[in-house]
């Protein structure tokens, strides 16, 4: 089982070292916590993400495993917060030739680009990131909402956990476009309770998100990608890239609190990110989603439960140890009523 996680505990090390480099042994401390963070709060992202790539074929499961690693670390936790300070604050994300070759020769960082401000001014540029809490909780909460509402409302789906709930969402599905009527719904509630001008920042970010989803979702049909988004091809590497933005990008914004340093978020993270790639390909492999039937049904009641979490989070601060606690908590006992189904159906046909 170890050599599941040999590349991760590569990256771990290297990364460490180049954490206690930039911030010597605080900066070791920091990484390794965020490192635990971002695995602690995304282990339901593995299982999903295993339920995806059970589908796929070797090809393409590798190919995400390698260019999906790189564009979850490089894309999604240090290009994407430039990219959304750089459209706050009406500036470049990156520096220009000129202010490249003044950094080389001076040692100083005198662009007025996102990078520049997030290695000289870290607290202004936390700040400018912060404040698109709202638009990214709406985005992703209402992209993460439609993961969770076309799981449940599949019409098709005959194996339930929460048995009456399930049915009773099964039966919704029969409705035409049920998931995206109840996403729509939601947003407009939510939206009810923000003030004026918060309101209109999130209903905008959050159609984007149901947009995001149902051009994802249909992007199969439109290349011919049979199977569409869940299953295997270019819709499905954007599908899971999208997925794994709309869990990690909260996690971003809350690695603040620990430090300013983009440069320990992104070791941090990155690490932690490593180790989710590991577990999903351990799932995978391992074919666990097969043995323990309902731990997939818990990881997608963990996505439910965070895209709440990000919703309401536009209009109340809910602590980070809350949405990891119930993710946890949802998939530890999908996992242990699993492990005692099967060992109830074991023990039925040993005395047969």
């Amino acid at each position: 089982m170890l050599h599941y996680f040999r590349s991760s505990l590569i990256v771990t090390v290297i990364g460490l070292v180049l954490a206690g480099v930039l911030a010597g042994g605080t900066g070791v401390w920091i990484a390794f916590n965020l490192a635990l963070l971002e695995t602690s709060l995304s282990f339901d992202n593995a299982v999903v993400n295993a339920s995806v790539l059970k589908h796929w074929d070797e090809k393409w499961r590798k190919r995400f495993l390698l260019w999906g690693m790189l564009v979850a670390v490089f894309g999604m936790r240090i290009v994407f917060p430039l990219v959304i300070v750089a459209v706050l604050a009406g500036i470049a994300p990156l520096p220009g030739p000129v202010s490249l070759w003044d950094w080389l020769s001076s040692g100083a960082w005198p662009g007025t680009d996102v990078l520049s401000m997030a290695v000289a001014r870290p607290h202004e540029y936390a700040s400018t990131l912060q404040s698109a809490h709202i638009q990214v909780t709406a985005f992703g909460g209402a992209f993460l909402m439609l993961v969770f509402l076309n799981f449940f409302l599949d019409r098709n789906k005959d194996e339930h956990w929460f048995v009456p709930v399930e049915k009773i969402l099964v039966r919704i599905g029969r409705l035409q476009m049920a998931a995206l009527l109840l996403s729509l719904l939601v947003l407009l509630l939510v939206t009810g309770l923000l003030p004026q001008h918060d309101a209109y920042a999130f209903l905008v970010a959050g159609l984007w998100g149901v947009v995001a989803y149902s051009l994802v979702d249909g992007l199969g049909d439109l290349i011919g990608d049979e199977g569409a988004a869940a299953k295997t091809g270019w819709s499905g590497f954007i599908y899971l890239e999208l997925l794994d933005a709309s869990f990690s990008f909260d996690g971003v914004l809350g690695a603040f609190a620990l430090t300013k340093n983009i440069f320990l978020i992104a070791i941090g993270l990155g690490i932690g990110a490593m180790f989710v790639r590991s577990f999903t390909l351990l799932l995978v492999e391992k074919g666990t989603l097969s043995t323990l039937r309902y731990l997939e049904h818990g990881a997608f009641w963990a996505i439910g439960a965070l895209a709440a979490v990000m919703l309401l989070a536009a209009r109340w601060h809910i602590p980070e140890a809350v949405t990891g606690g119930v993710a946890a908590l949802l998939i530890l006992l999908a996992g242990l009523h699993s492990w005692w189904d099967l060992r109830r159906t074991k023990a039925s046909a040993t005395r047969v």
